[in-house]
């Protein structure tokens, strides 16, 4: 995710874009329960089932951190790790995308106490074993796990001019890469309630190689549809039992490609794609029109989900979101954020995607154009972590989860 101006506070502050924000609630509200899973997960067709093969909708938030140069999840500073997650249960979701870096898996280095002061059982403890807790404790709550690979060095994600635009870098080969996935999945797979990998967040340019992903072309530096299958094979070597997830290129927002080429898993029934979207990918007629919005999402990525075609299978939008509170710099919210989000809700609901907002984090981690300890503007919580931003965007919210 970029960091982007937020919008929601002001959002609420007329009764124009308050009138938007009902719409935006009635939306989601009509989104039926679901019962809880069985597991393992698999797909049919476009959805995701479980075991007794009813339909399972993943709607889950995004936990940002672990995948930082601080190598821990946000907010074990500022609430215990048991009531954060007993948050993000009441506010009605069912799984957590839990971001990480290879960086974390091969250096596992102490995390520093101060980024643990509200949670002293932990101090002391490494990377690894911080991230077993924090997974445990979603677990021991009913809440599902999404493991992805966030990057390679620990810090903030995305952009072009930091490098880690790929699946490899030099100092973490593609040999590491799919090591650190065989690792990661041996590691859980005694539990369950890790149900999917997510194989490679946002693969995009990366001008520090001078190289240009790719949905095919045979080029082994670039092709990420094949990476993909080799990713999904290490993973399904060591538990065949995860749902496999492919990102598309172009920071996510491209899934042009499956059509000609989807992907082949050695486990069928178990790929889903990923796609990601936020308001800058939208030009402003397609936020205005509903009609407009669905036909550009549905010809990037929504297709997938289409009946009956040789790529046909469930999409997860693993990141999307708008601001929830003002930022660092107390600047308001932008108005077309509003319209973004209410578009994808009315997309979301009609087409069945799954989802994650980003973020959970009511403060910013350490990395490039960030400032540990700030507010993060698009964050559910507040920098407290022990209330929710604006009440009313988890009210909306709430109307999609199971």
């Amino acid at each position: 995710m970029r960091s982007v101006p937020c919008w929601w506070r002001s959002v609420f502050l007329s009764a124009f874009l308050r009138g938007l924000a009902a719409a935006f609630l009635c939306v989601l509200l009509t989104t039926p329960a679901l019962a809880a899973p069985k597991y393992p997960l698999s797909t049919r067709g476009p959805d995701i089932v479980d075991a007794r093969g009813a339909k399972v909708r993943l709607v889950s938030v995004n936990w940002f951190g672990a995948e930082s140069g601080e190598f821990v999840v946000g907010g074990l500073d500022r609430q215990p790790l048991e009531k954060i997650v007993k948050t993000v249960k009441a506010g009605g979701f069912n799984s957590v995308r839990l971001p990480w870096s290879n960086e974390l898996v091969e250096r596992n280095p102490v995390v520093e106490d101060r980024y643990l002061a509200a949670n002293p059982k932990l101090k002391g403890k490494t990377a690894l074993a911080v991230f077993d807790a924090v997974v445990d404790e979603i677990g021991r709550q009913g809440l599902m796990v999404v493991l992805d690979n966030h990057r390679s060095r620990g810090d903030w994600c995305c952009d072009e001019a930091h490098g880690d635009g790929l699946w490899w870098t030099p100092a973490y080969p593609e040999s590491a890469w799919l090591a650190d996935w065989k690792t990661v999945t041996a590691r859980y797979a005694n539990r369950p309630f890790v149900v999917a990998a997510e194989l490679r967040n946002e693969i995009r340019p990366d001008p520090s190689l001078g190289l240009k992903p790719a949905w095919g072309g045979g080029d082994p530096r670039t092709d990420w549809r094949a990476a993909a299958m080799r990713g999904a094979a290490a993973v399904q070597a060591v538990n065949p039992k995860l749902l496999i997830i492919v990102g598309g290129i172009d920071y996510q927002s491209n899934l042009r490609g499956v059509r000609e080429a989807p992907v082949s898993l050695s486990v069928p029934d178990k790929l889903v794609y990923a796609a990601h979207d936020y308001a800058w990918t939208h030009k402003p007629e397609d936020l205005a029109d509903p009609a407009l919005f669905a036909r550009v999402a549905h010809e990037r990525w929504g297709f997938v989900r289409d009946p009956g075609q040789p790529f046909t299978a469930p999409v997860y939008m693993s990141e999307w979101g708008g601001c929830t509170q003002n930022g660092p710099d107390g600047q308001p919210c932008k108005s077309d954020r509003i319209a973004f989000v209410q578009a994808l809700a009315t997309y979301a609901r009609e087409s069945g995607i799954d989802w994650a907002w980003w973020p959970l984090n009511g403060t910013q981690s350490a990395g490039y154009n960030r400032t540990a300890g700030a507010v993060e503007p698009y964050g559910l919580l507040d920098p407290t972590w022990g209330r929710w931003a604006d009440p009313k965007v988890i009210e909306a919210l709430t109307g999609v989860a199971p």
